[in-house]
């Protein structure tokens, strides 16, 4: 199951907007936190339990200093690798007080194609220093300048469970800037506002839900919306997740959350 789900689409203005949506307040997570899903693959009428997907964050040392490590594994099933094989890792370090990245890393397989990626954002110097080795292609090194509010993957996804959405009307897009693929981008989501929503287990929640855009490569098509929903709650725990793909389309409903911040 895909993390990363965003296309550029906004204008250089939107670089304001999204320097001032950076800062949060309170964040929606904690060490200690795991969180599992199952992942479906929709072929024809028939939805086939084809994989799983982990999220957790744990404390470490980086560099001398206290951070979050993000993690988060996507595999799908060895009897379903005929149709599309993924292995995916994404991990990011983050500041525990701002939740800026400090560093990311990014390896998967997705059918033949594999990539691997390494970011350290270097603050001091305003600048990210880059690694990136994608098919059986040698890696390059490289730097790329380091723009305030600048998210990774990872850092992104925790980012936007910590947003107060109350704070929006459906139909609001909320930017951030992201880096994806050794390029930086302009992004939003669309709050889409609130629903109730009932997982496979018939447990229902009551949720938040947005749209993310997504990204066109190597499993998706691009310009289609992935549509997310989390809980309405402090937690904001992700509960199902649909996106089109180039061979179907794919859906992440929630199996368990452990260790959260917040007793409801």
């Amino acid at each position: 199951m895909k993390i990363r789900v965003i296309i550029p689409v906004l204008f250089v203005c939107v670089q304001i907007a999204a320097h001032a949506q950076c800062h949060i307040d309170s964040k929606a997570f904690e060490p200690g936190e795991v969180i599992t899903y199952s992942a479906y693959y929709n072929w024809g009428f028939i939805w086939l339990h084809a994989g799983a997907v982990e999220f957790n964050v744990t404390s470490k040392k980086y560099e001398g200093r206290d951070v979050y490590h993000l993690y988060a594994y996507g595999t799908s099933f060895k009897s379903y690798d005929w149709i599309f094989k993924i292995r995916e890792k994404y991990q990011s370090y983050i500041d525990p007080e701002t939740q800026m990245p400090l560093w990311y890393e990014r390896d998967v397989t997705e059918g033949s194609y594999t990539a691997f990626e390494d970011y350290k954002f270097d603050y001091r110097n305003n600048q990210i220093q880059t690694y990136v080795q994608k098919r059986k292609n040698p890696g390059v090194n490289g730097t790329l300048p380091l723009t305030p509010c600048l998210f990774d993957v990872m850092s992104a996804v925790y980012y936007f469970r910590s947003v107060d959405f109350n704070k929006y009307q459906a139909g609001n897009k909320i930017p951030v800037n992201m880096i994806l693929d050794s390029q930086p981008y302009h992004l939003y989501i669309r709050y889409l506002g609130k629903e109730e929503v009932k997982t496979r287990d018939k447990v229902k929640y009551k949720c938040i839900k947005f749209a993310i855009q997504l990204v066109e490569g190597t499993i998706f098509k691009g310009n289609e919306d992935a549509i997310i929903w989390v809980t309405d709650d402090e937690n904001r725990i992700p509960v199902i997740v649909e996106a089109q793909i180039l061979v179907g389309s794919v859906k992440a409903i929630l199996n368990e959350a452990k260790g959260l911040k917040h007793s409801n």
